[in-house]
């Protein structure tokens, strides 16, 4: 069994405050509680002797497994093959309200399909990151384990004259374990409760059945909303559910991806938390999930902003801040968790996140993209909103031409970057769009001039002239796909002769078989030793891209050929590495959202050639 097992040999279930991820053997080796920001109970993917596991496995040395999603659904079954039998685990997390709760619950339910079979069941937690230790109380029909305010309860579930699954404290540390046995037909198991007050009871079977119906009848439900009918139906839904999974319900903020110190090479030190609200990848959701018909849901994430907007409670980093937390707080202090060895060797592990304060101009735009886009569906600002965006507004206009880290946070100082200057120009057209189409007080001269002054300055100094393309910032030549984004936002038309030479450029530098580079990471210092892979949301972009372009097979082949590097269960992380592995944290909303646009414009764009082709009698 490996101690690490490879990023993407993983699922994810979650209950829409926290979530947990489940190895391909059986482990839970990721899961923060009471929500996804907070401390971790099993950490074990980042330190596999300190970290924590809570573990069901075949007790045979001889398995094969598989995993799989109960369709539609966030109901993740891991089955296992042996010679003694087939058995499965049914992990799942009971769906919880709008309301923060202090209370979490995992199923894990173990079933035998064919044969017999016997599974060795160890729980050990370790609270807050594996800093404090706990106490372990046995019970008759469970444990309960105990660190300072914190406690998790562990329930058994089985028939009332059943006696198996006895509990046994593993050694000093606290842990448990036991072994249950299961012929051919039985449903036992056990489920895990944090911040439980009583002590554990049994479970019948038939209760842990109809929790997992419930939960089933849940994402059947939320997914029936779904309008995609387009050709890459269970590509979109599976991404759909996973952005679901990584929003807080409570705040309605769609966090970047539930890990922290994932590596973007194993062994390196980009190691960040993404357990956080980007204003980037949260404004870029709501297109997503507006194209998807998820309306509710682009329309909670749409308050969430339109809240930090009016509070404003960024400094350095202007109005907004780049990044919070899920409940709108914004205290991320970067640490390393020095006691912990890192995946696979990948040191430090982070915890917060030292980019919070960064300048970034370009979320102006994707803020200011995001409320439009709500706009024209109804979700409409009141006046106190309103004049809280004319401020934000007021100061994009102001501070536009000032030097900023970028959008992927290099932390190399800060530059001229084009695309911070591309979506100040974004953020400064919707606003003139939204004030001009509601009648809305605004400095509209000065808004249009200020908007007028970046596309010039973009079209002189973000252009090279030697290399036909735009660059990443004025002061180098090196590209950068985060300027894919031109022609998706409009600056560009995709025929223009410039943006044309701009993709031929990325194509011959930035792309390898289909998979794109941010930049060219030797010619771009950050700060940072190492290396990284393609980067999975400029994949995307970049089938987003040639769809607009019109170049169809183009895009389709791209497209293909990147869903063939998702995981098993169809998640993405951050980034591919060279040999097809996921590097990064995961999985990344970024990655999926991407995948939702580019499969929506392909779909869009293949109808719209074959309806030109039906309409001129079948001539390409």
């Amino acid at each position: 069994m490996d101690a690490y097992p490879p990023i993407e040999d993983h699922g994810l279930i979650g209950d829409l405050q926290t979530c947990a991820l489940v190895s391909r053997d059986g482990t839970i080796d990721w899961f923060c509680s009471p929500r996804f920001d907070s401390p971790s109970l099993f950490g074990s993917l980042l330190d596999d002797e300190r970290g924590g596991h809570f573990r069901i496995s075949p007790s045979s040395a001889q398995f094969t497994s598989r995993q799989l999603y109960l369709p539609d659904t966030a109901i993740l079954i891991t089955r296992f093959m042996s010679e003694e039998g087939v058995g499965e685990i049914l992990d799942f997390m009971p769906v919880l309200g709008d309301t923060a709760s202090e209370r979490h619950s995992v199923y894990r339910l173990v079933r035998c399909v064919r044969g017999r079979m016997t599974f060795d069941v160890e729980v050990a937690p370790r609270f807050d990151y594996g800093r404090r230790e706990h106490r372990t109380h046995l019970h008759e029909f469970g444990a309960v384990f105990e660190s300072g305010e914190e406690s998790v309860t562990l329930h058994v579930v089985r028939d009332a004259a059943d006696a198996q699954l006895a509990l046994a404290q593993l050694d000093d540390e606290g842990d448990i374990r036991a072994t249950l046995t299961l012929s051919m037909g039985e449903l036992r198991g056990v489920v895990l409760e944090y911040g439980s007050s009583g002590p554990p009871r049994m479970i019948s079977p038939a209760e842990a059945d109809e929790a997992m119906a419930g939960a089933r009848r849940f994402w059947a439900g939320w997914l029936g909303q779904c309008t995609y009918r387009g050709r890459w139906r269970e590509a979109v839904l599976r991404s759909a559910v996973t952005l679901k999974l990584l929003t807080y319900a409570p705040s309605g903020a769609i966090i970047a991806a539930p890990t922290a110190g994932l590596p973007e090479q194993v062994g390196g030190e980009r190691n960040w938390d993404y357990r956080y609200t980007w204003v980037r990848d949260g404004s870029f959701s709501v297109a997503a999930l507006l194209g998807l018909g998820f309306r509710d849901e682009a329309a909670a994430f749409g308050r969430w902003l339109r809240d930090r907007v009016e509070e404003q409670a960024g400094d350095s980093s202007g109005p907004l801040k780049i990044m919070y937390r899920v409940d709108g707080s914004s205290e991320l202090v970067e640490e390393s968790l020095e006691h912990w060895d890192g995946y696979r060797g990948s040191h430090p592990v982070r915890i917060g996140n030292g980019a919070s304060d960064q300048l970034q101009l370009d979320i102006y735009g994707e803020a200011l993209d995001a409320l439009f886009a709500g706009d024209q569906r109804g979700l409409q600002f009141g006046h106190d909103g309103w004049l809280a965006l004319r401020r934000v507004v007021d100061w994009v206009a102001a501070h536009w031409d000032a030097p900023d880290e970028g959008i992927w946070e290099t932390r190399g100082g800060q530059k001229d970057f084009t695309y911070g200057r591309l979506m100040s120009w974004v953020a400064l057209d919707r606003a003139i769009r939204l004030a001009t189409t509601r009648g809305r007080p605004a400095a509209l001269g000065w808004w249009t001039a200020q908007r007028d002054a970046i596309y010039d300055q973009i079209m002189d100094r973000g252009w090279s002239s030697e290399r036909q393309a735009f660059r990443q910032h004025y002061d180098s030549d090196v590209l950068d796909s985060s300027l894919l984004k031109m022609v998706m936002v409009g600056f560009v038309s995709p025929t223009d002769p410039r943006w044309t030479s701009t993709l031929a450029a990325m194509e011959k530098e930035l792309v390898t078989d289909s998979l794109v580079y941010r930049y060219d990471p030797a010619a771009t210092p950050d700060g940072l030793q190492g290396s990284e892979g393609t980067f999975s949301l400029c994949t995307f972009n970049y089938v987003n891209a040639l769809a607009r372009g019109g170049r169809l097979d183009d895009a389709r082949l791209t497209f293909e050929k990147m869903l063939t590097y998702a995981n098993h269960l169809g998640l993405y992380a951050e980034e591919i590495g060279p040999s097809g592995e996921q590097l990064g944290n995961f999985p990344q909303a970024f990655t999926h959202l991407a995948l939702i646009d580019a499969a929506i414009a392909l779909d869009g764009a293949l109808d719209a050639a074959g309806a030109r082709r039906e309409a001129s009698g079948g001539r390409p």
